[in-house]
């Protein structure tokens, strides 16, 4: 279902209109069969780190093999170009497509670094200028979102388990899809979003908002008011008055004041655990966490527990969500050991508000943990800056020599090799051009080091890869494993 989604949202009028009046003048001068190479790289790590995870390229692989003008996209063309273009020029982009490209990549979701060429793009001139901004446009924020996924599931660690949840905060319908799929890449083990799931089979998540527990305000709106037990041999029990039993030994075990706990809030907690006594998940911050919400689970929880279910866990979604986290961890081990119920020892925390990469360093008890805000719209680098550089023309090496010495471009096709250590972990990216013979294990190759002042480094691989390969050539996609991230 996913693949059918990207040409109808990555058409090839999706591209700025310069790229238009440059491959008319290409045509025009009858250069645009001319073979031309692009490189696509970045020029600085984002947020400040060392590295990030390249992504899209399943998103340019389907935008490769879809990509042609239809006689409507001709006919706007034909209307927004200068009046004096010649109209031969329309017909040639009615027969265009991608048959003569061939792109080689790095592989989806790979630590990548740089300055280092990602992708290289090669075809005829008029064509591979008219992909430029539409596979930026599919890398950038995909590469973007999803590092920023990776620096998130560092900074977690590997136990907890990570939700993306920013939907309703992304830029767009199509920025929230992409955040959703890329961030799954990046680390993150559910998602919010589904549309995602359906179109990406990412696992979605979710209980309940504040809003259901607000639409309640008393006991009486609870129905059905009994519940069978898990194995159905009794009769349904009264939960209510099951409830209210459970909740007196909660205040009396925590000290807790009764007058101070919101019925509205039981009520929801009850109506909620009817509907889904295998999923009990309740968000416990609505009033009071310490002096209503967790007293109120706890009851509603201990109820289901009597009955042979088993319930989720809390949701904390305000205030200082490491301290309450603990003090909720606290109370579910005071349950556990009084009450002689071993299922609140594995009962979860999930912390949902405002949490930044940051926060996760503070010692918390939070088994999930909710991103969306910070997550999505990367609030720390809005862009990474892929650029997308001509580097030959018909054989020939092509450089731009900017005013700006950082964006000078590095002429001529390139191979890139991933160096790896006796220990088989990577230790350097070799970029060297293609016609020069590629590095060897066990042979020492001296380089010189990107902003190390000309110095040369020798070092000596144990194996090499070549971190780049050909997925697609001939109108066709020559890797299919690229296409099922």
């Amino acid at each position: 279902v996913g693949e059918l989604q990207v040409p109808e949202r990555v058409p090839p009028l999706l591209t700025d209109l310069y790229q238009f009046t440059m491959a008319y003048a290409y045509w025009r001068a009858g250069r645009h069969d001319e073979h031309a190479v692009f490189d696509l790289f970045f020029r600085d790590n984002p947020f400040g780190g060392g590295f990030s995870l390249f992504a899209g390229v399943h998103d340019c692989l389907l935008f490769l093999r879809s990509f042609r003008f239809a006689d409507e996209d001709v006919e706007f063309l034909r209307s927004v170009m200068p009046p004096d273009t010649d109209p031969a020029f329309f017909q040639f982009l009615r027969c265009l497509d991608c048959s003569g490209v061939t792109l080689h990549s790095v592989p989806e979701g790979t630590v990548v670094f740089a300055r280092v060429p990602l992708m290289e793009v090669a075809g005829p001139l008029a064509v591979v200028q008219l992909l430029e901004t539409s596979l930026l446009c599919l890398v950038n924020y995909a590469s973007l979102v999803c590092t920023n996924a990776a620096r998130f599931r560092l900074a977690a660690g590997p136990k907890r388990k990570l939700l993306e949840m920013g939907l309703r905060r992304a830029q767009g319908p199509d920025g929230g899809l992409t955040a959703s799929r890329y961030t799954h890449i990046g680390g993150f083990d559910l998602t919010s979003n589904v549309q995602a799931g359906f179109l990406f089979g990412i696992p979605v998540a979710g209980t309940m908002a504040h809003s259901y527990v607000t639409s309640f305000t008393s006991l009486e709106e609870v129905w059905p008011q009994t519940l069978s037990a898990v194995n159905g041999e009794h009769n349904p029990v009264d939960i209510i008055s099951l409830t209210k039993g459970w909740l007196s030994r909660v205040c009396d075990l925590l000290g807790a004041e009764p007058g101070k706990i919101h019925e509205g809030e039981l009520a929801a907690f009850l109506s909620y655990a009817i509907a889904y006594p295998q999923n009990f998940l309740p968000v416990i911050d609505s009033y009071s966490v310490g002096c209503s919400g967790i007293l109120n689970f706890c009851a509603v929880a201990l109820v289901l527990c009597e009955l042979g279910y088993r319930p989720v866990g809390v949701r904390l979604d305000s205030g200082d969500l490491c301290k309450q986290s603990l003090d909720v961890h606290r109370v579910f081990r005071l349950c556990s050991e009084q009450f002689s119920i071993p299922a609140f020892d594995s009962l979860i925390i999930v912390g949902t508000n405002n949490i930044s990469e940051e926060s996760l360093a503070e010692g918390n008890s939070l088994g999930v943990i909710g991103v969306g805000t910070h997550l999505v719209t990367c609030t720390k680098q809005p862009s990474l800056g892929c650029v997308y550089k001509l580097v030959e023309v018909r054989g020939r090496p092509r450089m731009k020599v900017s005013e700006d010495p950082e964006k000078s471009t590095v002429p001529g096709r390139k191979a890139v090799y991933r160096l790896i250590d006796p220990e088989g972990h990577p230790f350097l990216d070799v970029v060297c051009l293609a016609v020069e013979s590629p590095p060897e294990a066990g042979l020492p190759l001296s380089c010189y080091p990107l902003g190390c002042n000309h110095t040369a480094l020798s070092v000596t691989p144990a194996r090499v890869t070549c971190l780049r390969q050909e997925v697609f050539s001939k109108g066709q996609v020559r890797m299919g494993r690229s296409l099922k991230h």
